[in-house]
């Protein structure tokens, strides 16, 4: 990976979501718009990141080049908040998506019919109580340098209210060995499982990684700072 010449990390702001929500799906599937896959781009962003862009936007951090936002951070240390609020989202999401599901393309039916059938018994448990994070990037910045620095921000956050572990979850298959990357802040592969719902799109093996880090055993990433030019 090469160095991103100028980048900056900085808090979420509400005026960010329209661009936050676009990067989510046109990075959606194995880092490709999701499209081909689903249909539904509204339907996707709520799902994906509503909750922490609307009820816990003080948690998430994004990248900007350029003066484009062009990677985020979306994280929650409020567990409980988020558990409870991912139940009646759901329940919600599910209803909008069966009112829609006639006027869905195929490939769009069969998305749902997976998450409905096998997403919950595909997507590996993770822990209990405890904060944690998604990152995205678009592919111009998927950097070691980027991805450490938006870590580094989040960490400091978590830190700064005392919480001691965090965990995350992230997509794995052969040309991306994220669990390789995440090792190096200090995470362990707490489980994995194969994701099918690429099978019909994609060739590889395609698995979803919890990795998790106890946060009390080592110093904030503080290599990086919010800005770097």
């Amino acid at each position: 990976m090469n160095e991103t010449p100028h980048y900056t990390i900085r808090s979420y702001r509400r005026s960010d979501r329209a661009a936050v929500r676009k990067l989510c799906c046109d990075t959606g599937f194995l880092g490709d718009p999701i499209d081909p896959v689903f249909e539904d781009r509204e339907l996707f962003a709520d799902f994906l990141t509503t909750y922490y862009t609307d009820h816990e936007p003080e948690s998430s951090f994004v990248l900007e080049i350029g003066g484009q936002i062009r990677g985020y951070l979306l994280g929650s240390r409020k567990p409980l908040q988020n558990q409870f609020y991912a139940f009646a989202q759901n329940v919600v999401l599910f209803f909008r998506a069966l009112l829609r599901y006639p006027t869905y393309h195929e490939r769009s039916r069969k998305f749902i019919r997976w998450v409905i059938w096998y997403g919950w018994r595909e997507v590996p448990a993770t822990p209990r109580l405890t904060p944690h994070f998604h990152v995205n990037l678009r592919p111009d910045a998927r950097k070691v340098s980027t991805t450490r620095a938006l870590m580094s921000a989040y960490l400091n956050y978590l830190y700064r209210f005392g919480e001691t572990r965090v965990y995350g979850q992230i997509v794995t298959f052969e040309s991306r060995r994220g669990e390789k990357l995440f090792e190096r802040y200090g995470f362990k592969v707490l489980n994995r499982a194969e994701i099918t719902k690429w099978k019909a799109f994609y060739p590889e093996s395609v698995y979803l990684s919890t990795v998790i880090k106890t946060l009390e055993t080592g110093g904030p990433l503080s290599a990086y700072s919010r800005r770097r030019t």
